[in-house]
């Protein structure tokens, strides 16, 4: 970064641990700095609350060791975006409708909505370039668990950081915390690049929509709900990150995909906030984690929904060199029509080379479509059961084109077939398979059932 303008956000009235809200002074910081070409706006070690702050084209703000930007829990307090004369939102971006369940008649779909209370954030950008958030060790952003009644699920408030239609964005070295919803909300975004971020509770870590060229690297996610999530993207790199979720470390859509060198394990340091009490998300305390859920529902889950539409066909996807261990499931792909979330585009090809995945505790899904049957290979794996699991068949099979399982070491399994399919059509191939049974393929005698999870 080479910019103009170097300011503390002090110079224009923040102060150190004020309990006041504060979120004027950031922002004046920043709009200074954008009428004048661009700049570094500095916050200092100490507390600061705010409402929703916007970034701008050649801003960034720089987060020093120590410094705490701390959402207010008023949600009506992330809205001032409306009124902004600088930048205004396009018209068809604003959208008042409140969020509505999926299937209510006459639904807005105000996730696809850059201007709808949905996609409030405690730091957002729209249609910016050479933008992000960079922080110092010891820095970070609280979005103190805001509970919105007119929120997602009629709780879920602010994102942490919601980006729109934004490139060349750089995210880095901070710590993100109790975000009232998704702590990276990123959308319709180019070249993006998050590096060295941790994500504490609240809901899914990072969430891409529609976005291309997006690099995230050693971050650290350790969330209530899925740590990488997403659908509609192309050319995304995950490396070196540690995932623990109380959902899906991956859930996940697009084309171009390589997760390597990274760490998935369950059960979660936090539990889903789905499993609060309505007394418990008002007050937004920290509650007994006693009854709430904390397992991690699947290593990898295919994510097609329909709030974007996905242009291209989605397939590449490729894990590689992971550790993956506590997971209910290794894989979850099921378009059978039974996923609210698998019903847009089907997987065309899915790889796992050189995965070591411990304590799986049910089958994985394989279950493509007939127009694009899936292409599943995974290779030069171990794959081991957990106590209770040992009959449970590697996966359940159907609409394949090819299946190829190679050097795969399976322990602690004893099912009979491991693979469980009826389609006659499609390959399986499979060489130097070690396993606890000789059985290793076969067909049902009647279609299984594949469930929803």
């Amino acid at each position: 970064m080479s910019l103009k303008y170097e300011i503390s956000a002090c110079e224009f009235g923040l102060k150190v641990n004020e309990s006041c809200v504060q979120t004027k002074a950031i922002q004046a910081a920043i709009d200074f700095c954008y009428e004048r070409g661009g700049g570094i706006v500095v916050i200092p070690a100490g507390e600061f609350i705010t409402g929703g702050i916007r970034l701008r084209s050649d801003v960034y703000l720089r987060l020093l060791g120590g410094a705490r930007l701390k959402g207010t829990r008023a949600p009506q307090d992330y809205c001032a975006y409306r009124e902004d004369r600088i930048e205004p939102f396009e018209e068809e971006d604003l959208v008042e409708a409140a969020w509505t369940p999926a299937g209510t008649p006459g639904r807005v779909s105000v996730a696809s909505r850059p201007g709808s209370r949905w996609n409030n954030a405690l730091i957002r950008a729209y249609r910016a370039q050479n933008t992000g958030v960079i922080g110092e060790e010891g820095a970070v952003i609280d979005g103190s668990d805001c509970y919105d009644e007119q929120g997602e699920e009629y709780y879920r408030g602010p994102h942490g950081i919601s980006l729109w239609h934004c490139g060349n964005v750089r995210l880095s070295g901070y710590t993100i915390q109790n975000s009232g919803n998704w702590a990276h909300a990123i959308f319709c975004c180019e070249n993006v690049a998050v590096g060295n971020v941790t994500v504490l509770a609240g809901h899914d870590g990072i969430h891409l929509k529609s976005c291309k060229n997006v690099r995230v690297t050693q971050c650290g996610f350790y969330t209530g709900d899925d740590c990488v999530a997403g659908t509609a993207n192309l050319n995304v790199y995950v490396g070196e990150c540690i995932m623990n979720s109380a959902c899906s470390a991956l859930r996940f859509g697009g084309t171009n995909v390589l997760v390597e060198k990274c760490k998935m394990f369950g059960p979660c340091r936090y539990f889903f906030r789905g499993s609060l009490t309505l007394e418990e998300k008002r007050r937004g305390a920290a509650a007994s984690s006693e009854g709430k859920r904390k397992n991690m529902l699947s290593a990898f889950t295919y994510f097609a929904d329909f709030s974007f539409p996905i242009e291209l066909q989605p397939g590449n996807i490729i894990l590689s060199d992971c550790e993956i261990d506590g997971a209910d499931r290794l894989l979850h792909y099921n378009f059978s029509g039974n996923e609210t979330w698998q019903k847009n585009r089907p997987l065309k090809s899915l790889q796992l080379h050189n995965i070591k995945a411990t304590n799986i505790g049910m089958t994985s899904t394989a279950y493509g479509s007939k127009e694009v049957p899936l292409e599943l290979e995974i290779t030069n794996s171990e794959i081991s059961f957990r106590d209770g699991a040992q009959k449970e068949p590697l996966m359940q099979a159907n609409h394949y084109k090819k299946i190829v399982l190679k050097n795969l070491v399976l322990k602690n399994n004893e099912s009979e077939p491991l693979i469980l399919t009826w389609q006659k059509e499609g390959e399986i191939e499979m060489s130097g398979i070690q396993t606890d049974n000789t059985c290793v393929v076969g067909l049902s005698q009647k279609p299984f059932a594949c469930q929803a999870i």
